[in-house]
């Protein structure tokens, strides 16, 4: 088979591993774990019954952030968590010190930082980026190629289409001052947000909100509003048959 598999890594029943992948010291595989080609698990990486991690993943990585970075290793950051058939793309790369709920799906070629807390049945699409320190409740759905800037808390049953940006700093120039107002979106449950939107640094956007595709969502939005527009307005109230509530 050509791999490599540790021997203090522990193995449950009915593993299945594929070619040329790397399982290192401490990795704890559950049971019906299946491992595709040329995947690497880091060491200490622990990863629940029924996963699926596709071809070429990266899994449980320390994070290596530039010289110039703002964000330094920290030494300290516990094994990265993997919870029970989840589903990993092709070319996914997932970062020690984040947690994933029970049966989430992780999309080809997207990214997850370190310290980050994902829910239960969590979508994550394909090419979507999440930074740093978030926080996705469990049942929301992230579309292709979203990008989750650092220090950003999404809630439960949010639903975020595909190409939205978010982003937590309000300063032009590269001064100290600016580390103290960093702060991502404060997405509430249920709220939608439509493609390509974006929204500015630490918004709260109200549960169940909706935002219109392509909107600029500058200030804190209203429960249950409709918002269209650069900048965001509201437009009307969201129709109760949409709200969470009466849903089936």
């Amino acid at each position: 088979m050509n791999n490599f598999v540790h021997e203090r890594a522990t193995m449950g029943t009915d593993v299945s591993i594929g070619h040329f992948s790397v399982i290192e010291d401490g990795v704890v595989l559950g049971d019906r774990v299946t491992i595709g080609n040329n995947v690497t698990i880091h060491a200490g990486t622990v990863i629940g019954d029924d996963v699926f991690i596709s071809d070429n993943c990266v899994v449980g990585r320390w994070p290596r952030p530039a010289k110039a970075s703002t964000v330094k290793v920290d030494a300290s950051l516990p094994a990265l968590v993997i919870g029970d058939g989840t589903t990993l793309g092709a070319n996914t790369v997932l970062y020690r010190g984040s947690s994933f709920g029970k049966e989430c799906m992780i999309g080809d070629q997207a990214s997850v930082r370190e310290k980050c807390e994902i829910g239960d049945r969590v979508v994550i699409g394909r090419g979507v980026a999440v930074e740093n320190q978030v926080s996705i409740g469990s049942f929301t759905k992230i579309q292709t190629n979203s990008y989750i800037t650092a220090y950003t808390t999404i809630e439960e049953r949010v639903f975020i289409a595909p190409t939205v940006t978010t982003t937590n700093d309000n300063f032009m120039g590269r001064t100290k001052e600016r580390f103290q107002f960093v702060k991502g979106a404060h997405i509430k449950k249920g709220a939608r947000v439509g493609g390509a939107s974006i929204l500015l640094p630490g918004i709260v956007v109200a549960e169940e909100s909706f935002i219109a595709a392509g909107a600029v969502v500058h200030r804190d939005t209203e429960e249950k509003k409709v918002y269209v527009g650069v900048p965001a307005r509201v437009l009307r109230d969201v129709p109760a048959r949409e709200l969470l509530e009466n849903q089936e």
